[in-house]
Protein backbone atom coordinates (compact mmCIF):
# COMPACT_ATOMS: atom_id res chain seq x y z
CA UNK A 1 0.00 0.00 0.00
CA UNK A 2 2.83 2.41 0.85
CA UNK A 3 4.38 1.89 -2.58
CA UNK A 4 1.02 2.61 -4.23
CA UNK A 5 0.62 5.82 -2.25
CA UNK A 6 4.11 6.96 -3.22
CA UNK A 7 3.30 6.38 -6.89
CA UNK A 8 0.02 8.22 -6.43
CA UNK A 9 1.78 11.18 -4.81
CA UNK A 10 4.34 11.39 -7.64
CA UNK A 11 1.57 11.31 -10.22
CA UNK A 12 -0.47 14.02 -8.50
CA UNK A 13 2.56 16.31 -8.14
CA UNK A 14 3.51 15.78 -11.78
CA UNK A 15 0.02 16.27 -13.19
CA UNK A 16 -1.12 19.14 -11.03
CA UNK A 17 2.19 20.98 -11.33
CA UNK A 18 1.30 21.66 -14.96
CA UNK A 19 -1.24 24.13 -16.26
CA UNK A 20 -4.05 23.12 -18.62
CA UNK A 21 -2.21 24.79 -21.50
CA UNK A 22 1.02 22.94 -20.73
CA UNK A 23 -0.73 19.56 -20.60
CA UNK A 24 -2.58 20.32 -23.84
CA UNK A 25 0.61 21.41 -25.62
CA UNK A 26 2.34 18.24 -24.45
CA UNK A 27 -0.54 16.08 -25.70
CA UNK A 28 -0.59 17.88 -29.07
CA UNK A 29 3.16 17.32 -29.45
CA UNK A 30 2.78 13.63 -28.65
CA UNK A 31 0.11 13.37 -31.35
CA UNK A 32 2.55 14.72 -33.96
CA UNK A 33 4.80 11.66 -33.56
CA UNK A 34 4.42 8.20 -35.07
CA UNK A 35 5.16 6.53 -31.73
CA UNK A 36 2.10 4.64 -30.48
CA UNK A 37 3.31 4.90 -26.88
CA UNK A 38 3.47 8.70 -27.18
CA UNK A 39 0.09 8.79 -28.91
CA UNK A 40 -1.29 6.80 -25.99
CA UNK A 41 0.29 9.28 -23.57
CA UNK A 42 -1.51 12.01 -25.49
CA UNK A 43 -4.79 10.10 -25.13
CA UNK A 44 -4.12 9.89 -21.40
CA UNK A 45 -3.38 13.62 -21.15
CA UNK A 46 -6.66 14.45 -22.88
CA UNK A 47 -8.49 12.09 -20.47
CA UNK A 48 -6.86 13.82 -17.50
CA UNK A 49 -7.86 17.24 -18.86
CA UNK A 50 -11.40 15.89 -19.19
CA UNK A 51 -11.37 14.85 -15.51
CA UNK A 52 -10.03 18.28 -14.53
CA UNK A 53 -12.77 19.96 -16.52
CA UNK A 54 -15.45 17.92 -14.75
CA UNK A 55 -14.02 18.60 -11.29
CA UNK A 56 -13.58 22.31 -12.01
CA UNK A 57 -16.85 22.59 -13.97
CA UNK A 58 -14.88 24.11 -16.86
CA UNK A 59 -17.07 23.53 -19.91
CA UNK A 60 -14.62 25.07 -22.40
CA UNK A 61 -11.82 22.79 -21.24
CA UNK A 62 -14.20 19.82 -21.46
CA UNK A 63 -14.83 20.53 -25.17
CA UNK A 64 -11.10 20.66 -25.90
CA UNK A 65 -10.45 17.48 -23.93
CA UNK A 66 -13.31 15.63 -25.66
CA UNK A 67 -11.94 16.58 -29.09
CA UNK A 68 -8.52 15.33 -28.04
CA UNK A 69 -9.92 12.05 -26.70
CA UNK A 70 -11.86 11.42 -29.92
CA UNK A 71 -8.88 12.35 -32.11
CA UNK A 72 -6.28 10.25 -30.27
CA UNK A 73 -8.64 7.39 -29.42
CA UNK A 74 -9.73 7.01 -33.05
CA UNK A 75 -6.10 6.89 -34.16
CA UNK A 76 -5.36 4.20 -31.55
CA UNK A 77 -8.53 2.24 -32.46
CA UNK A 78 -10.02 2.73 -28.98
CA UNK A 79 -13.80 2.87 -28.66
CA UNK A 80 -14.44 6.57 -27.97
CA UNK A 81 -18.06 6.60 -29.11
CA UNK A 82 -19.35 7.81 -25.72
CA UNK A 83 -17.03 10.83 -25.87
CA UNK A 84 -17.94 11.48 -29.51
CA UNK A 85 -21.63 11.35 -28.60
CA UNK A 86 -21.08 13.74 -25.70
CA UNK A 87 -19.29 16.11 -28.05
CA UNK A 88 -22.02 15.86 -30.67
CA UNK A 89 -24.94 16.38 -28.31
CA UNK A 90 -23.62 19.42 -26.46
CA UNK A 91 -24.25 23.06 -27.36
CA UNK A 92 -21.41 24.91 -29.17
CA UNK A 93 -19.24 27.13 -27.00
CA UNK A 94 -16.55 29.72 -27.55
CA UNK A 95 -13.14 28.12 -26.93
CA UNK A 96 -10.30 30.33 -25.61
CA UNK A 97 -7.67 30.77 -28.37
CA UNK A 98 -4.77 29.73 -26.13
CA UNK A 99 -6.39 26.32 -25.60
CA UNK A 100 -7.70 25.69 -29.12
CA UNK A 101 -7.05 22.08 -30.16
CA UNK A 102 -5.63 21.88 -33.66
CA UNK A 103 -7.44 19.20 -35.65
CA UNK A 104 -7.57 18.53 -39.36
CA UNK A 105 -10.83 18.86 -41.25
CA UNK A 106 -11.03 15.08 -41.56
CA UNK A 107 -10.64 14.55 -37.84
CA UNK A 108 -13.24 17.19 -37.05
CA UNK A 109 -15.61 15.59 -39.52
CA UNK A 110 -15.16 12.21 -37.86
CA UNK A 111 -16.22 13.69 -34.50
CA UNK A 112 -19.55 14.63 -36.14
CA UNK A 113 -19.14 18.21 -34.95
CA UNK A 114 -17.86 20.01 -38.03
CA UNK A 115 -20.49 20.95 -40.63
CA UNK A 116 -20.61 18.48 -43.46
CA UNK A 117 -19.67 20.08 -46.77
CA UNK A 118 -19.93 17.94 -49.88
CA UNK A 119 -18.94 19.70 -53.13
CA UNK A 120 -21.35 18.94 -55.94
CA UNK A 121 -20.32 18.91 -59.60
CA UNK A 122 -22.18 21.25 -61.95
CA UNK A 123 -23.20 18.31 -64.06
CA UNK A 124 -23.98 15.31 -61.87
CA UNK A 125 -23.32 12.90 -64.73
CA UNK A 126 -19.92 14.40 -65.45
CA UNK A 127 -17.71 14.05 -62.36
CA UNK A 128 -14.21 15.39 -62.90
CA UNK A 129 -11.53 12.77 -62.26
CA UNK A 130 -8.83 14.56 -60.33
CA UNK A 131 -6.43 13.97 -57.47
CA UNK A 132 -7.98 16.96 -55.70
CA UNK A 133 -10.24 14.40 -54.03
CA UNK A 134 -9.14 13.85 -50.45
CA UNK A 135 -9.57 10.73 -48.33
CA UNK A 136 -11.13 11.98 -45.09
CA UNK A 137 -11.52 8.75 -43.11
CA UNK A 138 -11.32 4.98 -43.32
CA UNK A 139 -13.24 2.64 -41.01
CA UNK A 140 -15.02 -0.72 -40.71
CA UNK A 141 -18.79 -0.84 -40.94
CA UNK A 142 -20.82 -4.05 -41.00
CA UNK A 143 -17.87 -6.13 -42.26
CA UNK A 144 -17.17 -3.60 -45.02
CA UNK A 145 -14.19 -1.25 -45.31
CA UNK A 146 -15.57 2.26 -45.85
CA UNK A 147 -13.44 4.99 -47.42
CA UNK A 148 -14.93 8.45 -47.11
CA UNK A 149 -13.80 11.24 -49.46
CA UNK A 150 -14.38 14.98 -49.36
CA UNK A 151 -16.56 14.90 -52.49
CA UNK A 152 -18.42 12.51 -54.75
CA UNK A 153 -16.38 9.81 -56.47
CA UNK A 154 -17.10 7.72 -59.54
CA UNK A 155 -16.07 4.32 -60.86
CA UNK A 156 -13.59 6.09 -63.17
CA UNK A 157 -11.51 6.98 -60.12
CA UNK A 158 -11.29 3.40 -58.86
CA UNK A 159 -8.95 0.96 -60.61
CA UNK A 160 -9.11 -2.58 -59.25
CA UNK A 161 -6.75 -5.44 -60.08
CA UNK A 162 -5.64 -8.78 -58.65
CA UNK A 163 -2.43 -10.78 -58.84
CA UNK A 164 -0.78 -13.84 -57.34
CA UNK A 165 2.72 -13.56 -55.91
CA UNK A 166 4.11 -17.05 -56.61
CA UNK A 167 7.31 -16.32 -54.69
CA UNK A 168 5.53 -15.40 -51.46
CA UNK A 169 2.51 -17.56 -52.30
CA UNK A 170 0.13 -14.72 -51.62
CA UNK A 171 -2.97 -13.35 -53.32
CA UNK A 172 -3.03 -9.57 -53.71
CA UNK A 173 -6.08 -7.37 -54.33
CA UNK A 174 -5.11 -3.84 -55.36
CA UNK A 175 -7.16 -0.63 -55.48
CA UNK A 176 -5.61 2.44 -57.10
CA UNK A 177 -7.66 5.54 -56.32
CA UNK A 178 -7.42 9.01 -57.86
CA UNK A 179 -7.17 10.83 -54.55
CA UNK A 180 -4.76 11.89 -51.83
CA UNK A 181 -4.56 11.22 -48.08
CA UNK A 182 -4.79 13.65 -45.20
CA UNK A 183 -3.01 11.17 -42.93
CA UNK A 184 0.00 8.86 -43.12
CA UNK A 185 0.00 5.30 -44.43
CA UNK A 186 -2.16 2.94 -42.39
CA UNK A 187 -2.20 -0.78 -41.68
CA UNK A 188 -5.67 -2.16 -41.01
CA UNK A 189 -6.88 -5.32 -39.27
CA UNK A 190 -9.56 -7.87 -40.12
CA UNK A 191 -10.10 -11.38 -38.84
CA UNK A 192 -8.69 -13.99 -41.23
CA UNK A 193 -6.91 -11.45 -43.48
CA UNK A 194 -3.12 -11.43 -43.54
CA UNK A 195 -2.47 -7.75 -44.37
CA UNK A 196 -4.35 -4.61 -45.41
CA UNK A 197 -2.42 -1.41 -46.10
CA UNK A 198 -3.29 1.95 -47.65
CA UNK A 199 -0.63 4.45 -48.69
CA UNK A 200 0.00 7.45 -50.96
CA UNK A 201 1.32 5.57 -54.00
CA UNK A 202 2.25 8.70 -55.93
CA UNK A 203 1.26 12.36 -56.09
CA UNK A 204 -2.03 11.61 -57.82
CA UNK A 205 -3.18 8.31 -56.40
CA UNK A 206 -3.69 6.18 -53.31
CA UNK A 207 -3.05 2.46 -53.25
CA UNK A 208 -4.93 0.01 -51.05
CA UNK A 209 -3.45 -3.50 -51.01
CA UNK A 210 -5.14 -6.53 -49.45
CA UNK A 211 -2.89 -9.58 -49.06
CA UNK A 212 -3.77 -13.10 -48.00
CA UNK A 213 -2.42 -16.63 -48.33
CA UNK A 214 -5.81 -17.95 -49.47
CA UNK A 215 -8.25 -16.60 -52.05
CA UNK A 216 -10.65 -13.86 -51.01
CA UNK A 217 -13.97 -12.63 -52.31
CA UNK A 218 -13.44 -8.86 -52.72
CA UNK A 219 -16.21 -6.55 -53.91
CA UNK A 220 -16.51 -2.77 -54.14
CA UNK A 221 -19.16 -0.14 -54.72
CA UNK A 222 -19.04 3.65 -55.10
CA UNK A 223 -21.84 5.61 -53.48
CA UNK A 224 -21.70 9.44 -53.37
CA UNK A 225 -18.53 10.31 -51.41
CA UNK A 226 -18.02 6.76 -50.11
CA UNK A 227 -16.25 3.67 -51.44
CA UNK A 228 -17.48 0.43 -49.83
CA UNK A 229 -15.13 -2.58 -50.04
CA UNK A 230 -16.34 -6.01 -48.98
CA UNK A 231 -13.64 -8.51 -47.99
CA UNK A 232 -14.74 -12.04 -47.28
CA UNK A 233 -12.60 -15.01 -46.31
CA UNK A 234 -13.46 -18.69 -46.09
CA UNK A 235 -11.06 -18.95 -43.15
CA UNK A 236 -13.40 -19.56 -40.23
CA UNK A 237 -12.37 -21.25 -37.00
CA UNK A 238 -13.54 -24.85 -36.77
CA UNK A 239 -13.23 -26.53 -33.37
CA UNK A 240 -10.76 -29.41 -33.35
CA UNK A 241 -12.18 -32.72 -32.17
CA UNK A 242 -10.23 -33.90 -29.15
CA UNK A 243 -9.71 -37.63 -28.89
CA UNK A 244 -8.45 -39.62 -25.94
CA UNK A 245 -5.33 -40.50 -27.94
CA UNK A 246 -2.33 -38.23 -27.76
CA UNK A 247 -2.11 -36.02 -30.85
CA UNK A 248 1.16 -34.99 -32.46
CA UNK A 249 -0.17 -31.79 -34.03
CA UNK A 250 -0.35 -28.61 -32.00
CA UNK A 251 -1.15 -25.05 -33.04
CA UNK A 252 1.60 -22.52 -32.45
CA UNK A 253 -0.51 -20.31 -30.16
CA UNK A 254 -1.44 -23.14 -27.80
CA UNK A 255 1.41 -22.34 -25.40
CA UNK A 256 -0.63 -19.41 -24.09
CA UNK A 257 -1.52 -19.20 -20.40
CA UNK A 258 -4.94 -17.87 -19.40
CA UNK A 259 -6.14 -17.10 -15.88
CA UNK A 260 -9.94 -17.23 -15.44
CA UNK A 261 -11.32 -15.35 -12.47
CA UNK A 262 -14.77 -16.13 -11.05
CA UNK A 263 -16.07 -12.97 -9.45
CA UNK A 264 -16.90 -12.75 -5.74
CA UNK A 265 -17.18 -15.98 -3.66
CA UNK A 266 -17.40 -17.07 -0.05
CA UNK A 267 -18.65 -14.30 2.24
CA UNK A 268 -19.12 -12.07 -0.84
CA UNK A 269 -22.15 -13.36 -2.83
CA UNK A 270 -21.95 -10.60 -5.42
CA UNK A 271 -25.31 -9.54 -6.84
CA UNK A 272 -28.43 -11.37 -5.61
CA UNK A 273 -31.08 -11.23 -8.29
CA UNK A 274 -34.22 -12.89 -9.64
CA UNK A 275 -35.43 -15.78 -7.45
CA UNK A 276 -32.46 -15.05 -5.15
CA UNK A 277 -29.98 -16.36 -7.72
CA UNK A 278 -26.47 -15.48 -6.62
CA UNK A 279 -23.80 -14.03 -8.87
CA UNK A 280 -20.97 -15.98 -7.23
CA UNK A 281 -22.68 -19.28 -8.16
CA UNK A 282 -23.45 -18.65 -11.83
CA UNK A 283 -20.08 -17.06 -12.67
CA UNK A 284 -18.20 -20.04 -11.22
CA UNK A 285 -20.25 -22.39 -13.41
CA UNK A 286 -19.52 -20.38 -16.57
CA UNK A 287 -15.84 -20.06 -15.62
CA UNK A 288 -15.59 -23.82 -15.06
CA UNK A 289 -17.21 -24.47 -18.45
CA UNK A 290 -14.80 -22.02 -20.10
CA UNK A 291 -11.88 -23.79 -18.42
CA UNK A 292 -12.97 -27.13 -19.92
CA UNK A 293 -13.36 -25.70 -23.44
CA UNK A 294 -10.06 -23.82 -23.48
CA UNK A 295 -8.19 -26.81 -22.06
CA UNK A 296 -9.74 -28.99 -24.77
CA UNK A 297 -8.42 -26.53 -27.35
CA UNK A 298 -4.93 -26.86 -25.94
CA UNK A 299 -4.53 -23.74 -23.77
CA UNK A 300 -3.01 -23.82 -20.28
CA UNK A 301 -5.62 -22.62 -17.79
CA UNK A 302 -5.48 -21.50 -14.17
CA UNK A 303 -8.50 -20.59 -12.03
CA UNK A 304 -8.41 -18.01 -9.23
CA UNK A 305 -11.04 -20.09 -7.46
CA UNK A 306 -12.63 -23.49 -8.09
CA UNK A 307 -14.99 -23.45 -5.11
CA UNK A 308 -17.10 -21.05 -3.05
CA UNK A 309 -14.09 -19.20 -1.65
CA UNK A 310 -13.51 -15.51 -0.93
CA UNK A 311 -10.43 -13.98 -2.57
CA UNK A 312 -9.45 -10.29 -2.13
CA UNK A 313 -9.56 -8.36 -5.39
CA UNK A 314 -5.87 -7.43 -5.41
CA UNK A 315 -4.86 -11.09 -4.93
CA UNK A 316 -6.57 -12.12 -8.16
CA UNK A 317 -4.34 -10.23 -10.60
CA UNK A 318 -1.36 -10.97 -8.35
CA UNK A 319 -2.10 -14.66 -8.93
CA UNK A 320 -2.23 -14.09 -12.70
CA UNK A 321 1.08 -12.22 -12.62
CA UNK A 322 2.71 -15.06 -10.67
CA UNK A 323 1.52 -17.53 -13.32
CA UNK A 324 2.98 -15.31 -16.10
CA UNK A 325 -0.44 -15.35 -17.73
CA UNK A 326 -0.98 -14.06 -21.25
CA UNK A 327 -4.61 -13.11 -20.53
CA UNK A 328 -6.73 -12.40 -17.44
CA UNK A 329 -10.51 -12.82 -17.80
CA UNK A 330 -12.73 -11.94 -14.83
CA UNK A 331 -16.32 -13.19 -15.12
CA UNK A 332 -19.22 -11.40 -13.41
CA UNK A 333 -23.00 -10.97 -13.62
CA UNK A 334 -24.62 -7.54 -13.66
CA UNK A 335 -27.54 -6.20 -11.60
CA UNK A 336 -29.85 -3.21 -11.20
CA UNK A 337 -32.38 -2.13 -8.58
CA UNK A 338 -35.65 -4.08 -8.48
CA UNK A 339 -37.82 -1.37 -10.09
CA UNK A 340 -35.64 -1.51 -13.22
CA UNK A 341 -35.05 -5.25 -13.26
CA UNK A 342 -37.58 -6.02 -16.02
CA UNK A 343 -36.15 -3.44 -18.41
CA UNK A 344 -32.36 -3.77 -18.15
CA UNK A 345 -30.43 -6.69 -19.63
CA UNK A 346 -27.47 -7.40 -21.87
CA UNK A 347 -23.89 -8.63 -22.15
CA UNK A 348 -20.99 -6.21 -21.67
CA UNK A 349 -17.20 -6.32 -21.61
CA UNK A 350 -15.08 -3.81 -19.69
CA UNK A 351 -11.39 -2.97 -19.74
CA UNK A 352 -9.54 -0.94 -17.14
CA UNK A 353 -9.84 2.83 -17.37
CA UNK A 354 -10.49 5.78 -15.03
CA UNK A 355 -13.78 6.32 -16.87
CA UNK A 356 -16.31 8.60 -15.19
CA UNK A 357 -19.37 7.56 -17.17
CA UNK A 358 -22.34 6.93 -14.89
CA UNK A 359 -22.92 3.43 -16.28
CA UNK A 360 -19.29 2.38 -15.79
CA UNK A 361 -19.16 3.83 -12.29
CA UNK A 362 -22.41 2.06 -11.33
CA UNK A 363 -21.16 -1.33 -12.53
CA UNK A 364 -17.71 -0.77 -11.02
CA UNK A 365 -19.18 0.15 -7.64
CA UNK A 366 -20.88 -3.26 -7.52
CA UNK A 367 -17.77 -5.19 -8.53
CA UNK A 368 -15.40 -3.13 -6.34
CA UNK A 369 -17.52 -3.57 -3.20
CA UNK A 370 -15.33 -6.38 -1.88
CA UNK A 371 -12.26 -4.13 -1.88
CA UNK A 372 -11.50 -2.93 1.65
CA UNK A 373 -8.51 -0.80 0.75
CA UNK A 374 -8.00 2.35 2.81
CA UNK A 375 -7.48 4.45 -0.31
CA UNK A 376 -10.40 6.85 -0.80
CA UNK A 377 -12.50 7.07 -3.96
CA UNK A 378 -10.63 10.03 -5.46
CA UNK A 379 -7.29 8.40 -4.66
CA UNK A 380 -8.38 5.23 -6.45
CA UNK A 381 -9.59 7.18 -9.46
CA UNK A 382 -6.27 8.97 -9.78
CA UNK A 383 -4.29 5.81 -9.09
CA UNK A 384 -6.22 3.88 -11.74
CA UNK A 385 -5.22 6.45 -14.33
CA UNK A 386 -1.50 5.66 -13.96
CA UNK A 387 -1.72 1.88 -14.05
CA UNK A 388 -1.79 -0.56 -16.96
CA UNK A 389 -1.36 2.09 -19.64
CA UNK A 390 0.75 -0.23 -21.77
CA UNK A 391 -1.99 -2.87 -21.66
CA UNK A 392 -5.13 -0.78 -22.10
CA UNK A 393 -5.06 -0.93 -25.90
CA UNK A 394 -4.52 -4.71 -25.89
CA UNK A 395 -7.26 -5.12 -23.26
CA UNK A 396 -9.63 -3.09 -25.44
CA UNK A 397 -8.96 -5.43 -28.38
CA UNK A 398 -9.48 -8.49 -26.17
CA UNK A 399 -12.77 -7.07 -24.87
CA UNK A 400 -14.01 -6.52 -28.43
CA UNK A 401 -13.12 -10.09 -29.44
CA UNK A 402 -14.76 -11.61 -26.35
CA UNK A 403 -17.93 -9.56 -26.90
CA UNK A 404 -18.12 -10.60 -30.56
CA UNK A 405 -17.49 -14.22 -29.63
CA UNK A 406 -20.32 -14.41 -27.09
CA UNK A 407 -22.85 -12.63 -29.29
CA UNK A 408 -21.88 -14.71 -32.33
CA UNK A 409 -22.66 -17.97 -30.53
CA UNK A 410 -25.70 -16.88 -28.49
CA UNK A 411 -27.53 -15.18 -31.37
CA UNK A 412 -27.65 -18.50 -33.24
CA UNK A 413 -29.71 -20.16 -30.50
CA UNK A 414 -31.48 -17.41 -28.54
CA UNK A 415 -33.70 -14.46 -29.39
CA UNK A 416 -33.35 -10.93 -28.06
CA UNK A 417 -29.75 -11.27 -26.85
CA UNK A 418 -28.83 -7.69 -25.99
CA UNK A 419 -25.40 -6.30 -26.91
CA UNK A 420 -24.35 -3.97 -24.08
CA UNK A 421 -21.12 -3.15 -25.90
CA UNK A 422 -17.48 -2.78 -24.92
CA UNK A 423 -16.84 -0.12 -22.30
CA UNK A 424 -14.15 1.42 -20.14
CA UNK A 425 -14.43 1.18 -16.38
CA UNK A 426 -12.50 1.69 -13.12
CA UNK A 427 -12.52 -1.94 -11.98
CA UNK A 428 -10.22 -2.56 -9.05
CA UNK A 429 -9.97 -6.30 -9.82
CA UNK A 430 -8.08 -5.48 -13.05
CA UNK A 431 -5.54 -3.15 -11.43
CA UNK A 432 -1.97 -4.42 -11.45
CA UNK A 433 -2.46 -7.03 -14.19
CA UNK A 434 0.70 -7.30 -16.27
CA UNK A 435 -1.21 -8.74 -19.21
CA UNK A 436 -4.35 -7.80 -21.20
CA UNK A 437 -7.19 -7.98 -18.67
CA UNK A 438 -10.96 -7.82 -19.17
CA UNK A 439 -14.02 -7.97 -16.93
CA UNK A 440 -16.96 -9.74 -18.60
CA UNK A 441 -20.53 -9.06 -17.47
CA UNK A 442 -22.30 -12.16 -18.80
CA UNK A 443 -25.80 -10.74 -18.22
CA UNK A 444 -28.15 -9.24 -15.65
CA UNK A 445 -29.00 -11.67 -12.89
CA UNK A 446 -31.84 -9.30 -11.91
CA UNK A 447 -33.62 -9.64 -15.29
CA UNK A 448 -36.17 -12.52 -15.19
CA UNK A 449 -35.46 -13.97 -18.64
CA UNK A 450 -31.70 -13.41 -18.58
CA UNK A 451 -31.38 -14.76 -15.03
CA UNK A 452 -33.16 -18.00 -15.98
CA UNK A 453 -30.87 -18.35 -18.97
CA UNK A 454 -27.78 -17.72 -16.85
CA UNK A 455 -28.76 -20.56 -14.54
CA UNK A 456 -29.31 -22.97 -17.46
CA UNK A 457 -26.35 -25.27 -18.22
CA UNK A 458 -26.93 -25.11 -22.00
CA UNK A 459 -26.79 -21.31 -21.96
CA UNK A 460 -23.69 -21.41 -19.76
CA UNK A 461 -22.01 -23.65 -22.33
CA UNK A 462 -22.91 -21.27 -25.17
CA UNK A 463 -21.51 -18.32 -23.22
CA UNK A 464 -18.29 -20.18 -22.51
CA UNK A 465 -17.97 -21.31 -26.14
CA UNK A 466 -18.36 -17.71 -27.30
CA UNK A 467 -15.71 -16.53 -24.84
CA UNK A 468 -13.36 -19.29 -26.05
CA UNK A 469 -13.94 -18.23 -29.66
CA UNK A 470 -13.10 -14.66 -28.65
CA UNK A 471 -9.83 -15.83 -27.09
CA UNK A 472 -8.99 -17.67 -30.33
CA UNK A 473 -9.74 -14.57 -32.40
CA UNK A 474 -7.60 -12.37 -30.16
CA UNK A 475 -4.52 -14.60 -30.46
CA UNK A 476 -4.95 -14.98 -34.23
CA UNK A 477 -4.96 -11.21 -34.71
CA UNK A 478 -2.38 -10.28 -32.08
Amino acid sequence: MFRYLVLLFIFVVTLYGLSDTEILNRADNFMQTSSRSKQFRAYNDYKNLYLRAIMNEDDNLKVIALKGIVKSGTQLHIDVSQYSDELTNRKPDVVPPDLELKMSSAELADTKVAPKVVPVAKNKKDIVVTSSHKLKSIRWQDEKLVLKFDSKISSKQVKYSTLYDSEKKRYKYIFDLDASMLTKSQNLRKDGILKIKITQYNQNSLRLVIENDTKLNVTHKEELSHLYIGIHSDLVYKPVKISSEKTTSKRLDRDKIIVIDSGHGGKDPGAVGYKKYKEKVVVLKVATELEKILKARGFKIYMTRTSDKFIPLTDRTKYANNKNADLFISIHANAVVEKKSNNVNGIECYFLSPSRSKRAERVASLENSADISAMNAYGKQTFLSILNHSKILASNKLAIDLQRGMLGVLNKSYKNVCDGGVREGPFWVLVGAQMPAVLVEIGFITHPTEAERLMDSRYQNKLATGLADGVERYFINN
